[in-house]
């Protein structure tokens, strides 16, 4: 069924990159912009970790640079059954994780490092298994697609400012550019939110199970949270939200409302109903 959700995700924001090629720019337009969706596909499928990384300034680690991080890491990989990931600490004091690849066996783990002066080993544990579980269900690879086919739709709606269409006459519309410049992103944005939700749920479960601590990982949640909640990540863009463990962008009302991720306090609420299980 994950597949399936991807393989219409993925079509959708092909098909609105596509649709809004075709609006600012006609015939021609749609041309380009299919040939710049299948490249970007293909593109992204073999480099969207590289590109996800370079976007957070994330840096790849090796066992001597971080070795309680690898510790965590290759003890959890390896009761989830998953080879080893690669590492990568993200500059950034706020806490936060992602994880990023095509397949378990290039996927990329990153940790800001305020992630790991905040919370404790246990916390931190939660937090590594819960990406661990985006990696074994396969996620990372619908997520880096996403937030690189959001990126080009987010770039090519904000176009409509300066390419306003015009009707059969040749008159410029501006209210019709303005519109697609709004609704664009809001697309890009409902159609990643069509199925992470329910994957933060899944990846959470996964790492109560590996790790027996369903309450660290609420615990870890919290923490996060509060600090995002003051301090957003530096670099933190809506076209890659939907990666992180926590929401890395502020808003209340309407924002809430496009969320890529369930209420902090009901996936908090879920885990402290699990049982804890002694490791």
């Amino acid at each position: 069924m994950n597949g399936f959700k991807s393989f219409l995700l993925i079509t959708g924001m092909t098909a609105l990159l596509v649709a809004l090629g075709n609006h600012f720019f006609g015939q021609q337009g749609l041309i380009i912009a299919v040939g710049v969706g299948l490249v970007m596909n293909g593109f992204s499928y073999f480099f969207s970790d590289r590109i996800v990384l370079a976007m957070y300034r994330a840096r790849i680690v090796d066992q001597s640079e971080a070795p309680e991080l690898y510790a965590i890491v290759a003890n959890l990989a390896q009761r989830a059954g998953l080879p080893m990931p690669r590492l990568a600490i993200v500059p950034d004091e706020t806490p936060n994780a992602f994880a990023t690849g095509r397949n378990p066996e290039h996927a990329v783990v990153a940790v800001t490092e305020g992630i790991m002066r905040t919370l404790n080993r246990q916390e931190l544990e939660g937090v590594l298994a819960h990406e661990l579980g985006h990696v074994k269900h396969r996620d990372i690879l619908i997520g880096s697609l996403a937030s690189v086919l959001a990126q080009a739709i987010m770039l090519l709606s904000r176009m409509a400012f300066y390419f306003s269409p015009r009707d059969d006459e040749g008159r410029s519309n501006p209210i019709a550019g303005i519109l697609v410049a709004v609704l664009g992103p809001l697309a890009a944005m409902l159609l990643q939110m069509a199925i992470s939700r329910s994957r933060e749920y899944m990846a959470d479960e996964f790492a109560a199970h590996v790790t027996g601590r369903p309450d660290m990982l609420a615990s870890a949640l919290q923490r996060i949270s509060g600090y995002n909640a003051q301090v957003p990540m530096r670099d933190a863009e809506p076209a890659t939200a939907h990666m992180m463990i926590v929401n890395p962008l502020n808003g209340g009302g309407l924002m809430s409302l496009f969320s890529t991720h369930p209420p902090i306090a009901k996936r908090i609420e879920r885990l402290n109903a699990m049982p804890v299980q002694a490791r």
